[in-house]
């Protein structure tokens, strides 16, 4: 099989595409012929040498798949069978999709939907008619969620660092866009005094303290995304920055929660054009540098799928 192998830290020119052995699963484990795979940051993370001591070089990046089913020992799937998977093979990791759709969207949404999905509804328990802000609104994950959430009823509110992509924020359903400069809190304020419902934060700890101004009290900030490639607080001091009956949250994404992902259900939303998926760049696997460098260069407009 063809992988893309990293052996240091580095820019994209550090991923190589080689031959391994296919290898050959245990029981409980799924063998998938991977079809297309969408790329995350947390590889570009990784690849950067972000991940010291939790991460050893040489290493196959990658935390998502889509694929065809050839092999379970277990029985727990049967060869041939189209497969979504995010964190690994192993079967607590495989939803089968019965729906049909392009390789290029499949390989968009095992992460992408599972984090959208997760961020909205287990961590932020967003109702319908509430008021959702998209700190990140741009980001694979923050299109997806403005989606999702639309379609539930929210209102949608969502940023953007560059003006020119309003029409792309537009087309997945956000409701009033919003340029961010640094900090929004006080323009959030004067158009909602009352603050928002909800704030889905994917830039990071940078602007976690100006999101926390913009919820209502009652409301929740919840942070998934480190699309400002700062992982910490430098200093952090809660009664200063959390404001009275604001929660502030987290959502990681573990095993239960990919199962827990209605993936078939928004994959026949997908085809039935009543959810809308945005692909920003599609790549075949030996474009893997480009590919990563896309991704660095946050050129994309969606998410990123390599094609294998």
């Amino acid at each position: 099989m063809k992988a893309a192998v990293i052996y240091e830290a580095g820019g994209p020119e550090v991923l190589k595409v080689e031959s391994r052995p296919v290898p050959k699963p245990e029981k409980g484990q799924v063998l998938i012929r991977v079809k297309a795979f969408g790329l995350n940051r947390s590889e570009m993370f990784t690849r950067q040498g972000h991940s010291a001591g939790v991460v050893n070089f040489p290493r196959i990046l990658g935390i998502e798949a889509a694929g065809i089913v050839e092999e379970a020992p277990g029985n727990e799937f049967q060869k041939g069978e189209l497969v979504a998977t995010a964190m690994g093979g192993h079967r607590t990791r495989v939803q089968a999709i019965k729906t049909e759709i392009p390789w290029e969207v499949f390989g968009a949404i095992p992460e992408m939907l599972q984090t959208a999905y997760g961020s909205l509804f287990k961590s932020l328990k967003l109702q319908k008619g509430e008021h959702l802000l998209i700190r990140g609104g741009t980001s694979s994950v923050g299109l997806a969620a403005a989606a999702i959430a639309k379609n539930q009823g929210a209102y949608v509110s969502a940023t953007t660092r560059r003006a020119d992509r309003e029409s792309l924020l537009r087309e997945s359903g956000v409701d009033q866009v919003i340029v961010d400069k640094g900090s929004i809190a006080q323009d959030v304020r004067k158009m909602h005094p009352e603050g928002v419902d909800k704030v889905l934060e994917l830039v990071g700890v940078t602007s976690v303290p100006d999101s926390l101004k913009c919820a209502k009290e009652g409301g929740i900030v919840c942070m998934t995304g480190m699309v400002g490639g700062k992982w910490s607080f430098d200093q952090f001091a809660p009664m200063d920055y959390i404001p009275t009956a604001v929660g502030l949250t987290t959502y990681t994404g573990g095993n239960e929660d990919f199962m827990a992902t209605p993936l078939e259900e928004m994959a026949k939303q997908i085809k039935q054009s009543t959810l809308k998926i945005q692909i920003g760049k599609v790549f075949h696997l030996d474009q893997i540098v480009e590919a990563h460098r896309t991704m660095d260069e946050n050129k994309a407009g969606g998410k990123i799928v390599v094609l294998t």
